[in-house]
């Protein structure tokens, strides 16, 4: 599928029709089977993803699939208050506890990203880009990167704790409560999401910056213009020269 038409998507399936549902179908569906279907729509569409659309099983795959059951079972933890702002919140409170746990046993969970995400296509360029992402500066980066994503999701868990805390003061269970909860997911599907999404990107620089330090020109090229597999074949080639 198409990058731009899967991320437009999942702004639908995970922001746009929960929200839509949440404001529109307290009298049709009754208030409680509105707030079920709404949260049950962005999880439906991300085990049907990893299911029936991309159809790999693999690390990120088998992160957003728990993430998504996660807040499947939550969505039946009926409460209001500030037990539903600690509810709202606990999802990201998994990614903490899962970036902290990778970061103190040594394993920073951004090399996993990093490894799904390339794509290494044959177990040569596997190889390669294990023993590149080795590398003292790179995994250094790594580690760093971790850090800043799990700092912004304290940040984020902070805030929408807060946020659900101050908006979110009907019963469970109204219309109101509803049309609470879809304020505030309209707040920080857009807020959260470009928070995050400029974090990725400052990760993703001083990553590349890191792994390009160890990566050899080719002759007559920046290295920009080269192809990344390429030079990983050509470091590979003077690494095995210089040892012989």
């Amino acid at each position: 599928m198409n990058r731009k038409v899967k991320l437009a998507l999942d702004i639908i399936m995970g922001a746009v029709i929960p929200i839509l549902i949440l404001n529109n179908l307290n009298d049709q569906l009754g208030t409680v089977s509105t707030y079920i279907v709404a949260a049950l729509v962005p999880v439906a569409w991300v085990l049907l993803d990893a299911g029936f659309i991309t159809r790999r099983f693999n690390f990120i795959a088998s992160y957003v699939g728990a993430f998504a059951l996660l807040r499947g079972l939550l969505a039946f933890w009926f409460v209001d208050g500030i037990q539903f702002a600690l509810k709202d919140t606990i999802g990201t409170l998994f990614t903490v506890i899962v970036f902290g746990v990778s970061i103190l046993i040594g394993r920073p969970i951004m090399h996993y990203f990093l490894m799904q995400g390339m794509n290494p296509d044959s177990p040569q360029r596997k190889r390669l880009l294990k023993a590149l992402l080795a590398e003292p500066k790179v995994y250094r980066a790594l580690v760093k990167g971790t850090k800043i994503i799990l700092m912004i999701n304290v940040l984020i868990g902070i805030a929408n704790f807060f946020l659900n805390l101050q908006i979110v003061v009907a019963e469970f269970g109204t219309t109101a409560f509803n049309q609470q909860v879809a304020q505030v997911n309209a707040i920080t599907q857009v807020i959260f999401t470009l928070l995050e999404f400029v974090g990725a990107g400052i990760v993703a620089v001083f990553i590349r910056r890191a792994m390009f330090y160890y990566l050899p020109k080719e002759s007559g090229k920046e290295q920009d213009e080269s192809d990344f597999w390429d030079l990983l074949n050509l470091r590979d080639h003077q690494l095995l020269a210089a040892d012989s």
